[in-house]
């Protein structure tokens, strides 16, 4: 299966794309780091500190070029990676962070070269401070930072690896004489499938006979046991309760829920989020504030007090402003957030609906199948003309409705099978966007249309009472046939969401194609003040537009092919996990459970994102308001010192923070 493969792949490798665009694999960072370790520990015990003896310190003769040696071979080999990755920044005209430590590498190695030559080669009288004990403490303590970064990352992705592992290698398909056992990836759409009791569902599909119950728990979060029946949809990776199902396959293994999970996971670091986008922004500024301050640094104290202390000053200006921490401030948070998410039903498709969470002033809801359950019952049926008696309307509105897999479409269908009815062929099938369907059976065109569509063919209208039903009409030739009325039940959740919502300030807004006694209906159970009915897919994105026109933000969730138009002019468009692919390719955030509720464990979710994103740009970047002067060496008349390797171990201690800071995301 490819996306057991991949994710396999992914977690044996451990492969990520570093800054400036540099590919490295854990496995090589780590193998990287302790080489560099061995190769640092002459230099750490031979060369003196910050211009001072350490109480371990070794000295004989020649261990001054034992350190020039094994320097030169660390900064090669340790500095590689920074190296490269200022060389591509550089290339691309966005010097960043590989540039700021290739920066403060650079400098401590090239003055430590110029201070071998002056002591051992020159014998210049005054001796002349190296820096070798600070490029090998800054390069083991930046590889270390990486390392910590990758594991993070890697931590991150590990719940998709988990999610991998509760589909089967092997599938039990139904063909035409038998059932053979293949294996999962070579499973295409519409196959059957069977699933026994216990075991694990292979794939996304629709039931198409048996009955069970699912436990959805290790992918959607939802702990309770989900009955499940005929024509309902079943997530891959569940696991089946005491029932045999059978299943028509909706997804492969390519491009089920699983493998949405890993994709999305797996992209979430090179997702440009805004925030992301004002990261490298301040990336790019750093590095210029940095050179300046470097550069103000070491002409004032090279004035005052000789090249060496410029230099020195300027080492630790480089060094303590390296990005290295802005850098994994927002591509770490977003990976939990992600990985977090998805655990809990959320799939969270483009980042900036974090972002802009927490300015959506309305919620506009889809009725069917969001708010309400979407499973409609028939309630009754009649024939209104003396050509057909009420069977045969039956007949005729059930045969066509045959090809359409909408949840109105289907209670029919189900009704028409539980009174044996059998269907009638149909053919020019289409379906009437926003008004319902047509067709030719028996060599006759029929519509069946909701009441705003039957009132523009139809004079003299019959009253029919339609405060919690939705009623459908039959039509021929602009003659009324009969009619039949459905109902729906609102789901549990809608209610507790609704409240919840306005408690947060947000005003929901219903809109729905169905009539508009029923939407008022619906409306005043669960308190919902604005309501717009008989709606076409067009009218419900011109409702987001007005509302967007006065400077509101929109959050639209819906599921059906006529909410996709809305979905993706909304600043916000959430899908809920049951809906039309349509549906769930317009929007940004997919709720797989279907629950309403599900919505505000999203603005949670997204709202504690928000928090830890803010705090991380604070560690990875603000600190440095306070470090760079002191750097600079501002406070140095008053005694205070800060010396680069002092600076190096600060920028990676920010580095750590924001890590840890970013694992400490819950929902």
């Amino acid at each position: 299966m490819q996306m057991k493969n991949a994710s396999q792949q992914a977690m044996s490798d451990h492969k990520m794309m570093m800054h400036g665009g540099q590919m490295m694999q854990m496995g090589n960072l780590k193998q990287k780091f302790w080489w560099s370790f061995i190769l640092a520990l002459p230099i750490l015990l031979l060369s003196p500190a910050m211009g001072f003896n350490l109480p371990v310190q070794f000295s004989f003769p020649g261990s001054d070029w034992l350190v020039v040696i094994f320097a030169t071979i660390l900064f090669w080999y340790g500095g590689e990676i920074f190296l490269r990755g200022a060389y591509a920044e550089l290339k691309q005209k966005k010097p960043e962070m590989m540039t700021l430590i290739s920066l403060g590498i650079v400098t401590a190695y090239l003055y430590s070269l110029y201070a071998f030559i002056q002591n051992n080669l020159l014998h210049s009288q005054m001796k002349v401070m190296d820096f070798f004990w600070e490029l090998a403490t800054l390069i083991l303590i930046m590889l270390l930072g990486h390392w910590i970064e990758m594991t993070s990352v890697m931590k991150a992705s590990s719940s998709v690896h988990d999610l991998a592992k509760l589909l089967p290698d092997k599938v039990h398909v139904q063909t035409i004489n038998q059932i053979e056992e293949i294996k999962i990836n070579d499973v295409q759409k519409q196959a059957t499938i069977i699933v026994k009791p216990g075991e694990s569902i292979p794939l996304d599909g629709i039931i198409i006979s048996g009955s069970s119950t699912a436990d959805e728990s290790l992918v959607t979060g939802e702990a309770r046991q989900i009955t499940k029946q005929k024509g309902q949809r079943v997530i891959g990776g569940s696991i089946n309760g005491s029932g045999t199902l059978t299943i028509k396959v909706t997804q492969t293994a390519n491009s089920g829920f699983l493998a949405s999970v890993n994709k999305l996971v797996q992209s979430s670091q090179a997702d440009k989020s805004k925030l992301q986008t004002k990261a490298d922004q301040v990336s790019g500024w750093l590095f210029y504030a940095a050179l300046i301050i470097g550069l103000l640094a070491l002409i004032v104290w090279t004035s005052f007090q000789g090249i060496t202390n410029g230099l020195e000053r300027m080492v630790t200006v480089l060094v303590i402003a390296c990005p290295h921490a802005l850098g994994l401030a927002i591509p770490l948070v977003n990976a939990k957030s992600t990985a977090l998410g998805a655990k809990h039903g959320l799939l969270i498709r483009n980042h900036n609906a974090i972002s802009l969470s927490s300015q959506i002033n309305y919620l506009l809801l889809d009725k069917t199948g969001t708010l309400t359950q979407g499973m409609f019952q028939v309630r009754h049926y009649a024939s209104l003309t003396n050509k057909l008696d009420s069977n045969q309307v039956l007949t005729i509105m059930a045969s066509l409705e045959q090809d359409s897999t909408h949840p109105l479409a289907q209670s029919i269908l189900h009704y028409a099978q539980s009174k044996k009815i059998n269907l009638l062929p149909l053919t020019n099938s289409q379906n009437m966007t926003g008004a319902g369907v047509s067709g030719t059976i028996e060599q006759h065109t029929y519509q069946l249309v909701n009441e705003k569509a039957a009132r523009k063919q139809v004079s003299n209208f019959p009253k029919l009472a339609a405060d919690k039903d939705t009623i459908s009409y039959l039509i021929q030739d602009s003659q009324l046939l009969g009619y039949i009325a459905v109902g729906d039940q609102i789901k549990a959740s809608a209610f507790t969401l609704i409240k919840q919502i306005k408690e947060r300030q947000i005003t929901p807004v219903m809109l729905t194609g169905d009539n508009q006694k029923v939407a008022d209906n619906i409306a005043l159970q669960l308190g919902i003040d604005q309501v717009y009915a008989e709606l076409l897919p067009q009218d419900k994105e011109k409702v987001v537009k007005k509302l967007q026109s006065a400077g509101n933000k929109v959050m639209m969730v819906g599921d059906g092919i006529n909410d996709a138009p809305s979905l993706v002019k909304a600043d916000i468009g959430v899908a809920i996990g049951t809906g039309t692919d349509v549906a769930v390719d317009s929007a940004d955030v997919i709720l797989v459970n279907s629950e309403p509720e599900a919505i505000i464990s999203f603005l949670d979710l997204a709202q504690k994102t928000q928090t830890k994103t803010i705090q991380n740009l604070w560690w990875g970047a603000g600190y440095n308001i306070i470090a760079l002067p002191l750097a600079a060496g501002i406070l140095t008349p008053w005694g205070l010192v800060l010396p680069p390797a002092v600076g190096a171990i600060l920028m990676s201690l920010s580095t750590v923070i924001v890590a840890i800071n970013a694992e400490f995301l819950k929902i």
